[in-house]
């Protein structure tokens, strides 16, 4: 069975067989088209307890590393509510660190 003879045929045309292995060919093509297209979810954490969540310390730590700047790129705050992107936060935290190491 040639794919482009029976996608040019009308629906009401198809064999059972023919509409069996077209639909079966189009699923896998949607699989690996919805595998190879996702694209990754950003992950945010809140507030200062989901800093000290992110980098496994306490909420004293998580209040200096906010007030340090080293992640300020990853912050979106808007009165008392902060968003922080977690990739990012981690990150921009990893190249302080290697910063920090490389001067000492």
């Amino acid at each position: 069975m040639e794919i482009q003879e029976l996608l040019k045929k009308p629906l009401f045309q198809l064999t059972t067989e023919e509409f069996l292995f077209v639909n079966k060919r189009d699923s896998q093509s949607t699989i690996t088209a919805t595998t190879e297209s996702t694209t990754p979810i950003k992950t945010y954490v809140y507030g200062l307890s989901g800093i000290a969540t992110l980098f496994g310390c306490s909420i004293a730590t998580a209040s200096r590393i906010k007030g340090s700047g080293k992640i300020e790129d990853a912050i979106s705050q808007e009165g008392r509510k902060i968003v922080v992107d977690a990739e990012l936060a981690l990150k921009l935290s990893k190249s302080s660190n290697k910063r920090r190491k490389q001067t000492k």
